[in-house]
């Protein structure tokens, strides 16, 4: 082991980097992520791809998806080509770049090593031989798991997270959807035109000062009670649309009134044809689920601006889960979406009689309750989409499902990004944060950050203290 830390590699030169079986289920496309540097594929992670490729469920898909990767990469290549590097071809019209090796396990010797009965020591031992064989070289394992980032690093393997896919390096960077402003809005600004457009209020300002970072569908409120939603940006102008505090707070949608001025940004985006896609995040109770629903409702049942709602969320434990429930996937989907059913109760609590209302409502509303594993390959038609715990997604199942959407369909994307439920993520590189970002120079999409906790003083408290 003392070899291997005094062996300082040259950090000029290319670097080895090693994916872990999370990398390429996280992105199947990461392989072509590592520029001119050489990409090295373990044969263990090709033994653990192997072993989940099969079924329906998304990691089963990721897997295909990153095999095919790399059977594409390799293509005819003999061994002895694969063992000093296939070069990785990104596109017709470039050139290739960096290069491709399928890594065969080895026995180290004459080092320390970890117990090889679990498939991270195999690849972690493998590694150690690597480096020892190469010391002028650097090896970094890229993995998702911190254990085994932290195991390798014990072994004297550098390693690091997956950062392709991820935009932002603190959630505190995160675009909250409005800009909130102490004092008067109108004291920032130099100049103004304001025009009246079919009876609305429209105003004209320089891109400058508190103007400089915004972009469309984000809100500008103050405390004097200034609301305004920015329209459209450009490189030196942004334009304004002035709205009305009290009509704001006083919209509604299927009965339900927003208690605050977030949710009624929130719901002004949400009933908005002209916003095709909605990220909604905030602590749990915050309202993000009864909003999205009672706008579902009130386009589908009133408005009839679409056909149906489907309703999807990710849950940890659901690809293993889902097949061992009964029935229809509707009804092996429904334990899952019990908030969706809990808010449906909520919005006619004080009906006469809530169970038959919400049995109404079930028979009335087309909503489907459908679950991630089967959206793959669909097409949704002037449908309202609904994706609950979205914070569980990673950014290319996201991509997956925002890419279902067909024409006339709307997207609304639920989560809170502090109560994420797999090991491999985290709120900066959630699949939510990913669109959030990538999402936020796009004039037909929109995100609040929600604020208050109404659901009752008791989940107000914990969520502050616990």
């Amino acid at each position: 082991m003392d070899n291997l830390i005094q062996a300082r590699p040259d950090l000029s030169l290319p670097i080895n980097y090693v994916l872990d079986t999370n990398v390429l289920i996280h992105d199947p496309n990461a392989l072509f992520n590592f520029d001119e540097h050489r990409v090295i594929i373990p044969m263990t992670v090709l033994e653990e791809l192997d072993k989940l490729k099969t079924g329906k469920h998304t990691i089963a898909a990721d897997c295909r998806q990153a095999i095919r990767a790399i059977d594409t990469i390799l293509g005819s290549a003999s061994p002895q080509e694969i063992e000093q590097g296939v070069p990785i071809q990104r596109s017709d019209r470039s050139p290739p770049n960096g290069s491709l090796t399928i890594l065969m396990p080895q026995q180290a010797n004459n080092i320390s090593y970890l117990p090889n009965h679990i498939n991270d020591n195999t690849i972690i031992n493998t590694l150690c031989q690597m480096q020892q064989d190469r010391p002028c070289e650097r090896i970094v394992l890229v993995t998702k798991d911190i254990n085994m980032r932290l195991k390798a690093r014990g072994c004297g393997i550098d390693s690091e997270d997956y950062h392709n896919d991820q935009l932002v390096s603190d959630i505190a960077q995160l675009s909250k959807g409005y800009y909130e402003i102490a004092g008067s809005f109108w004291d920032n600004i130099a100049e103004v035109e304001t025009v009246q457009l079919e009876g609305k209020t429209v105003h004209y300002l320089p891109r400058e000062g508190i103007l400089q970072d915004v972009y469309p569908n984000m809100f500008i409120l103050d405390s004097q009670g200034i609301v305004g939603r920015i329209t459209e940006v450009t490189d030196d102008q942004v334009i304004l649309l002035h709205l009305h505090y009290n009509q704001l707070i006083e919209q509604e949608a299927w009965g339900l009134k927003p208690l605050d001025i977030y949710q009624a940004m929130a719901l002004n985006l949400l009933l908005d044809p002209d916003v095709h896609l909605v990220n909604l995040t905030g602590a749990a109770g915050s309202g993000k689920t009864i909003l999205a629903l009672a706008a579902a409702i009130e386009m589908t049942v009133v408005t009839k601006r679409f056909r149906r709602i489907i309703a999807t969320r990710s849950v940890q434990g659901l690809d293993e889960d889902i097949g061992f429930l009964p029935g229809t996937e509707e009804e092996k989907m429904e334990p899952w979406l019990g908030a969706i059913t809990d808010n449906l109760e909520a919005l006619h609590c004080d009906d006469e009689c809530t169970t038959g209302s919400v049995d109404y409502i079930m028979e009335k509303v087309p909503l489907h309750f459908k679950s991630l594993n089967y959206i793959r390959g669909r097409s949704f038609q002037q449908s309202l989409i609904i994706i609950d715990e979205s914070q569980n997604l990673t950014p290319h199942q996201i991509k997956t499902i925002i890419t279902r959407a067909g024409n006339a369909s709307k997207v609304i994307c639920l989560g809170n990004l502090a109560q994420i439920d797999t090991p491999y993520l985290s709120a900066t590189s959630s699949g939510l944060t990913y669109s959030t970002e990538r999402f936020k120079g796009f004039k037909h999409g929109g995100n609040i950050q929600l604020k208050a906790v109404p659901r009752s003083l008791l989940a107000e408290f914990a969520e502050a203290n616990l």
